[in-house]
Parts: C-alpha cells; sequence; structure tokens
C-alpha cells in the first residue's frame, strides 16, 4: 500500500487543470485549521470550499465496489471504515463552515467541473453577499487575465 498515490492522481490533476484554465485558484493537499487529519484535495479558503476526488476502490464506491477475494473479510471493514471516516470529515467540515464536494473518479470531467464550479460561484456569491459594497471587487473566483507587457 506504500505505492498509493494520496495525491496528484489522474483524475484530481484533469480536473485541477480544467479549474486552473477557468482561473481557479486553489491549494492542493493541504489541511484545514480545526478539523483533525483533513486534507481535502483542491482547497479554496476564502470561498470556504472543499473538494475530494474519491477513488472508486478506497471510498467503497457503489457501482464499481469488488472486494478482493483474499482476506475479503480485512478489506471490508478497511473499506467501510474509511467510508464513515469521509463522512465524519465532511461533518466536520459543514460544523466548521466550509461546503464539500465529493466527486468520484469516474464521473466525466465535465460534470465534475460544473459540480465543483456550481458550489464555487455560489460561495462567491455569498461571500460578495456578507462583504461591504467598498471590498466586493475583491471576490475570489477567476481571475481576469492580465494583459502582456511591451518589451
Amino acid at each position: 500500500m506504500s505505492r498509493i498515490r494520496r495525491r496528484d492522481t489522474r483524475p484530481e490533476q484533469a480536473l485541477r487543470r480544467a479549474l486552473h484554465a477557468r482561473g481557479w485558484r486553489y491549494f492542493v493537499d493541504r489541511p484545514v485549521r480545526g478539523v483533525s487529519r483533513c486534507r481535502p484535495d483542491l482547497l479554496f479558503p476564502r470561498l470556504g470550499v472543499a473538494v475530494f476526488v474519491d477513488g472508486c476502490f478506497w471510498h467503497f464506491c457503489p457501482p464499481h465496489t469488488h472486494l478482493p477475494r483474499a482476506n475479503a473479510a480485512y478489506w471490508q471493514a478497511k473499506l467501510l471504515a474509511n467510508r464513515q471516516r469521509d463522512a465524519r470529515h465532511d461533518d466536520e467540515l459543514a460544523r466548521a463552515g466550509w461546503r464539500v464536494v465529493r466527486v468520484w473518479e469516474h464521473e466525466p470531467l465535465e460534470t465534475a467541473l460544473a459540480a465543483v464550479e456550481t458550489v464555487l460561484v455560489a460561495a462567491r456569491v455569498d461571500l460578495a453577499r456578507r462583504r461591504g459594497p467598498a471590498e466586493r471587487g475583491r471576490a475570489d473566483g477567476p481571475t481576469p487575465a492580465r494583459p502582456r507587457r511591451a518589451r
């Protein structure tokens, strides 16, 4: 199990590239203060959004679950414990005021991107409402491209 990647999986990198191309800026695999041992795959701290890209095997995806034949009881207990841990982290993040988005690795990129951007846009709108009129121009989100300097 030491060779299993915790970060930088192909589905995660594809989602990161797509979000970055659309102008969203985020932190990768960063712990959340006040939440024990929780490291979202993508973190948008100003907006209060945590994104997880869950692998089908390790997070016990219902349509794609297959238990290994060898030591099946161990794997079932292990994968159910992973699922319970995910639910516990979601609850802790929600209590701390975070919005949690979970996408499966088997979802098409467009579907995952739409799910994440829907939550990000809603969080940005809420942030703009909470801020005063003087600070509304600072809302997070896609940043406009800077014009290039002439050399």
